[in-house]
């Protein structure tokens, strides 16, 4: 069964150096955006995956680290694609 996770890891690895290339050489910059969320899906999967190789929850708190840092990630850099600032400064100062 080993040898079944580490298969998948080793896909799964293959799979973000296909999307390194897309956020390198990406048409666009909302193209770009997709493969970096994609990216950090394909890390939790891949960290999820050493978890159960290594025998070891030590592992999910990492996991839900890193899904929470993605998840601002993209909404921060959406909202920088969209509006062109992150920060909405008030008029009224």
């Amino acid at each position: 069964m080993n040898m079944f996770y580490s298969v998948c890891l080793v896909l799964v690895i293959l799979s973000m150096l296909g999307l390194l290339y897309r956020v390198w050489k990406g048409p666009s910059t909302p193209d770009r955006l997709i493969a970096l969320d994609a990216i950090g899906v394909m890390l939790i999967s891949a960290i999820a995956l050493l978890s159960i190789l290594f025998d070891t929850p030590f592992f999910i708190d990492v996991i839900l680290l890193i899904a929470i840092m993605s998840f601002i990630g993209t909404v921060s850099f959406s909202k920088f694609i969209e509006r062109g600032e992150i920060i909405e400064r008030g008029s009224d100062r």
